[in-house]
C-alpha cells in the first residue's frame, strides 16, 4: 500500500493553494451576503416579471408534427383552412333499425344548440343495430371556451337519459370533448402534482435535518429556480415555441436538482459542524468540496440534456431549453446564495428543531463527532469483502429487470388510451370504433393541386374514393371529402380497418399512404403535395423519428458523459464505468416500464392496466433525465472517494469512507425523488403514470443497487487501477479535487478571509503517485 510522501521545506508548508472556481464562489458570496441574496431575489422576481409578462408562445399544429404529417399540415395552415373539432355521436339498438328515430332527436338536439355545423345524416353499421352521427363545432378552434361542447354534450346526454331502459345506447367521442376532458384532467393532475411534490419533499428533509430551517432551504432554492427558470422559458418561447407540458418537466427536474445540489452542499457542511469545525471553516470546506461535485454534476447534466438537440422533434427542443435552463439555475443558486444563507444562519440553520430527529447539534456542543454511515457501513462490509460476487449478483440483477425492454414497443397513445379504464370517454370510444372501425380518428388525405376543380382532379378525387370502396379489408365506411376551390386544396377522411392503432390499422394506413395515394392522386397533386396525416399517421411519423433520433442522442450522451468524468477524475476505468452503470439503470427502468404497461405484469400494484405499448417518447425522455440524475449522485460519491484517496487513505479505506460519508445524503436525495416521481405515478394520463413509475423504480436502483453495492464492488475489483489514465492523455486539463485543509477543528473567526481567495494558507500535500 502505497502512501504520499510527507512534504518538506518551507514552500511546502506554506505555500498557499489555488482554490477552485466553487470555492471562489462561495467566498465571494459569503462576504458580500447582502448583495447575494438580493440579487438572487431581484433575479427570480425579474425574470418572472417578464416571464408572465411574454406569456408562454406555443407551438403550431405542424411544428409539433414531423416528416408527412406535419407537411400535411403544413399545407392546411399555409391555406388559411381550419379544421374545426369534429365529433362523432353513436346511436345503437338491440333491434335493426330500432335506433332511426332516436338518431333523428339526436341530430335535432345538437342543431338546435346551434353550436354545430355540417351534421351528416346517421351511416347505419354494417349489421343495421347501430348509426353514426358526424358533425362539427362552431367557432374558433383554438379557443379555451368549453361551453359550446358543454351544451352539446348536456344535448345529448338529455335525449340519453329519456330512452333509458328501452334498449338505446348513445356513446359520443370526438376531439372537442376529448379536449375537453384533457383538460380538466391535466389541470387537476398537475395541481396535485405540485401541491404533493414539495410536501413530500419538505417532510422528507425535515426527517433527514431534524430542523425546519434545514429542511426549508433545498425547497426554497428549488423552487426559485423554477420560478427563474419558468420566466426566462417564456421569455425563450418567443424564438422556440414550448409545449405547455414543458413546464411540468422543469419543475421535475427543477425540485430534483434543486434539492439534490443544496442536500449534498448543507450536508457537507453540518458534518464538518459536528467534527468540531467552526461555522466559517466548514463552509469553506463545503464549498471547495460539494460546491465543486455541484458544478461538475451540473455541467454534466446540462450536457446531457443537450442531446434532446438531436432528436429532431420540438418537443424535445423544448425539453432540452427548459431542463438546460432550470440545472444552471439551481446550480448557480447551489454555489452562491446557499453559502451566503449557511453564513448567515449560522447555527440558526437547526431552528425549529424536531424531536427525535438529528441530534448533530448535541454532538458538535460536545466536541464529538457523529459515526457516519452506521447501517451503510454495515451494508457495505460485505460487499467490500466478497466485490466480485457481489458485482455479479448485482449485476444479474439489474439485467433480469431490463431483460423485458428487450420486446419494448412504442407508440404515440391515443387520447382513449391515455385515460383511465373506467372513464365514460374512453369507453364511448371503444364502442364507437368496434362498430365502426376508424369511425372518430380517420387518417386524413390533404391534396394540394394547381386547379383542384378542374376535370383532371374530379376524376383522381373520384377514382380514389372508389378505389377506398372497394377494399373492404383496409378501409372503413363512410370517406368524406371537403374541397376549398379557392385555396385549390381537397381534404378527405379515410376511415382505417382496426381499432385504429392496431396491426390491422397500420397495415391499412400502409397501404394508402404507399399504394392507394400515389396510384389515383398523385398525378393531380401540384408538386406532388399530397400526403396522409391523421392521429394514427401522426403517431407512425412521430414513432419513427423517435427511433431515428434515439441512437445520436445515445451516442452524444455517453461520449460527452464519458469525456466529461474523464476530465473531472483524470480516470479512464472511472470515466468508463459511469456510463456502464448508467446504462444499467436505464436498461432496468426500461424493462420496469415494459413489464408493467406493455405486459400489464403488476400493473394493478401501480393502479394502471396493460395499454400494450410504451408512450413513445417516454424511453428517450428516461434515458436522458436519468443520465443526468445518475451522475448527480456518481459525481458526489466518486469525489468523495477521490477526496479520501487523495489524502493518503488506500483504495480500500477510500472506497469505505466515501460511500458511508454520502450514504446519508445520497439516501435522502432519492428518497425524495422517489416519492415525487411516485407521485406522478398517481396521475390519471397513461403517460404520466409510465414517466412517474419508470424514474422512480430506476432512481431508487441507482441510489442502492448501484451506489450502494456496484460502484464499490466495482472500484474494489479495479484497485488501484481506478486511478489509471493512459500517458497519451497526459494532456487532459488537470480539475484538481479540493482536499479537506489540516486547520484546527476551531479555527479563529475570519478564517475564510485569510487567504487569496479568501481561504487561510493550508498544508498542502504532495499528490499521490497515481495522480503526478
Amino acid at each position: 500500500m502505497r502512501r504520499p510522501p510527507t512534504p518538506t521545506g518551507p514552500a511546502a508548508s506554506t505555500r498557499p493553494p489555488r482554490a477552485g472556481l466553487a470555492a471562489r464562489l462561495g467566498g465571494w458570496s459569503t462576504r458580500h451576503r447582502k448583495t447575494a441574496v438580493i440579487g438572487w431575489l431581484l433575479f427570480v422576481v425579474l425574470a418572472a416579471t417578464l416571464g408572465g409578462m411574454a406569456g408562454l408562445t406555443e407551438p403550431t399544429d405542424s411544428e409539433q408534427s414531423v416528416r408527412d404529417s406535419a407537411r400535411a399540415t403544413t399545407i392546411l395552415e399555409d391555406a388559411g383552412i381550419e379544421e374545426p373539432p369534429a365529433e362523432s355521436v353513436m346511436v345503437s339498438s338491440t333491434e335493426k333499425g330500432g335506433w332511426r328515430a332516436t338518431a333523428k332527436e339526436v341530430v335535432r338536439a345538437v342543431e338546435d344548440t346551434g353550436r354545430v355545423k355540417n351534421v351528416r345524416d346517421p351511416l347505419p353499421s354494417k349489421d343495421g343495430r347501430a348509426g353514426l352521427i358526424g358533425f362539427e363545432m362552431r367557432g374558433d378552434p383554438d379557443s379555451t371556451d368549453e361551453k359550446p361542447v358543454d351544451e352539446v354534450i348536456d344535448a345529448v346526454g338529455k335525449v340519453r337519459e329519456a330512452h333509458r331502459g328501452e334498449g338505446i345506447e348513445i356513446h359520443q367521442y370526438g376531439e372537442a370533448s376529448a379536449m375537453k376532458w384533457l383538460n380538466k384532467i391535466l389541470g387537476d393532475d398537475f395541481a396535485k402534482a405540485e401541491w404533493t411534490a414539495v410536501p413530500l419533499a419538505l417532510g422528507i428533509l425535515l426527517v433527514a435535518f431534524g430542523a425546519l430551517v434545514a429542511a426549508l432551504l433545498p425547497v426554497a432554492l428549488a423552487l426559485t429556480a423554477f420560478i427563474a427558470a419558468n420566466g426566462i422559458l417564456a421569455l425563450l418561447s418567443t424564438q422556440l415555441h414550448i409545449d405547455e407540458t414543458t413546464n411540468s418537466v422543469m419543475l421535475l427536474m427543477g425540485l430534483a436538482v434543486g434539492v439534490d445540489y443544496c442536500l449534498f452542499y448543507l450536508r457537507r457542511e453540518r458534518d464538518e459542524r459536528a467534527a468540531g469545525r467552526d461555522a466559517e471553516t466548514a463552509l469553506r470546506i463545503a464549498a471547495a468540496t460539494s460546491g465543486r461535485a455541484v458544478l461538475v454534476s451540473g455541467v454534466t447534466v446540462m450536457v446531457a440534456m443537450a442531446g434532446m438537440f438531436l432528436s429532431g422533434l420540438l418537443l424535445f427542443k423544448g425539453f432540452a431549453v427548459a431542463t438546460i435552463l432550470v440545472v444552471f439555475i439551481a446550480m448557480l443558486g447551489s454555489v452562491t446564495i446557499l453559502p451566503a444563507l449557511l453564513s448567515w444562519l449560522g447555527d440558526r440553520i437547526d431552528k425549529g428543531k424536531v424531536p427525535f430527529l438529528g441530534g448533530r447539534k448535541r454532538d458538535r456542543a460536545a466536541g464529538r463527532r457523529k459515526p457516519a454511515g452506521r447501517i451503510a457501513g454495515a451494508l457495505l462490509r460485505p460487499v467490500l469483502a466478497a466485490p466480485g460476487l457481489f458485482a455479479v449478483l448485482a449485476a444479474a440483477a439489474m439485467l433480469v429487470l431490463a431483460a423485458p425492454a428487450l420486446g419494448m414497443k412504442t407508440e404515440q397513445l391515443s387520447l382513449d388510451k391515455q385515460m383511465p379504464k373506467n372513464a365514460e370517454l374512453r369507453v364511448n370510444a371503444e364502442k364507437i370504433t368496434e362498430t365502426f372501425p376508424g369511425g372518430p380518428e380517420p387518417a386524413r388525405v390533404v391534396l394540394k393541386a394547381d386547379d383542384v376543380r378542374s376535370p383532371q382532379t374530379r376524376a383522381a378525387l373520384a377514382d380514389f374514393k372508389e378505389t377506398v370502396g372497394k377494399d373492404t379489408g383496409h378501409f372503413g365506411r363512410g370517406v368524406e371529402t371537403v374541397v376549398h376551390g379557392k385555396e385549390n386544396v381537397a381534404v378527405i377522411d379515410v376511415p382505417l380497418a382496426g381499432n385504429g392503432t392496431d396491426e390491422t390499422s397500420l397495415a391499412a394506413l400502409d397501404v394508402l399512404r404507399e399504394k392507394v395515394v400515389p396510384d389515383t392522386l398523385g398525378p393531380a397533386a401540384a408538386d406532388g403535395q399530397v400526403y396522409v396525416t391523421g392521429e394514427l399517421a401522426g403517431s407512425k411519423d412521430f414513432n419513427d423519428q423517435l427511433k431515428d433520433g434515439i441512437v445520436p442522442v445515445l451516442v452524444f450522451i455517453t461520449v460527452v458523459t464519458f469525456l466529461l468524468m474523464l476530465v473531472s477524475f483524470r480516470s479512464a476505468p472511472i470515466a468508463l464505468a459511469s456510463i456502464v452503470l448508467n446504462l444499467l439503470s436505464v436498461g432496468a427502468a426500461f424493462g420496469v416500464m415494459t413489464a408493467v404497461f406493455q405486459h400489464g405484469w403488476g400493473a394493478s400494484l401501480f393502479g394502471t392496466e396493460a395499454v400494450g405499448a410504451i408512450e413513445s417518447w417516454m424511453p428517450l425522455f428516461v434515458l436522458v433525465v436519468l443520465f443526468g440524475l445518475s451522475m448527480d449522485y456518481h459525481v458526489f460519491v466518486v469525489s468523495r472517494i477521490r477526496e479520501a484517496r487523495d489524502r493518503g487513505m488506500s483504495t480500500r479505506e477510500a472506497i469505505s469512507d466515501g460511500i458511508r460519508a454520502t450514504a446519508s445524503a445520497v439516501t435522502g436525495a432519492a428518497l425524495i425523488m422517489v416519492a415525487v416521481f411516485a407521485v406522478f405515478a398517481t396521475l390519471s394520463m397513461q403517460d404520466m403514470k409510465q414517466m412517474g413509475v419508470g424514474l422512480a423504480v430506476a432512481v431508487l436502483l441507482d441510489a442502492t443497487v448501484v451506489r450502494m453495492v456496484l460502484l464499490p464492488a466495482v472500484m474494489m475489483l479495479l484497485g488501484e487501477r481506478n486511478w489509471y489514465l493512459p500517458r497519451w492523455l497526459g494532456w487532459l486539463p488537470r480539475m484538481e479535487h479540493e482536499a479537506v485543509p489540516t486547520v484546527p477543528a476551531q479555527a479563529a473567526p475570519g478564517a475564510w478571509g485569510a487567504g487569496p481567495y479568501g481561504e487561510p494558507p493550508r498544508t498542502v500535500a504532495a499528490p499521490p503517485e497515481h495522480v503526478r
